[in-house]
């Protein structure tokens, strides 16, 4: 993976509208970090916990929550970009999100990312949308495709 793309201004961000990043480095996705997150969201469908009776499902092993996958995102959009000179930046929600592609237990996983829209909120402020696409070694389609909606209030 290289260094984080870093914008300093606004006018760098308006600039990286359309310009993909990455990818990361692979992220291996592990059973103890699936039953951890079943414990904080209190889902413990068998698909994700229960790895005998997930041998014969239809994954052939326990599979990652898509909200797992979806919430690595700001994990890795932090390896692929930095905001400076910003006294706040807030997440504002979610746009589009879709799960093309199960996760397994044990396979690797990395992000790429793109501004795919950038609004000016106020002087000192741009509201974006980045488009994060969470990739699975090995696999033709997606684990998670999201766009995020997120703010940043510039120094004055």
């Amino acid at each position: 993976m290289s260094a984080p793309v870093t914008y300093s201004s606004i006018e760098d961000i308006e600039a990286g509208v359309g310009v993909e990043v990455g990818p990361t480095d692979w992220l291996t996705i592990e059973q103890s970090r699936i039953d951890g997150f079943a414990d904080d969201t209190l889902d413990h469908q068998w698909i994700h916990v229960d790895a005998e009776r997930a041998k014969n499902g239809p994954f052939g092993a326990t599979v990652a929550h898509g909200f797992l996958t979806l919430s690595l995102v700001p994990y890795f959009n932090s390896r692929l970009r930095t905001v400076e000179n910003v006294r706040m930046g807030v997440n504002y929600g979610l746009d589009r999100v879709r799960f093309p592609a199960p996760v397994r237990v044990g396979a690797r996983v990395r992000s790429r990312m793109t501004i795919v829209a950038c609004e000016r909120i106020a002087e000192d402020a741009v509201q974006l949308v980045t488009r994060a696409t969470i990739e699975v070694e090995g696999s033709d389609k997606p684990a998670c495709i999201a766009d995020l909606v997120s703010r940043y209030y510039f120094e004055r």
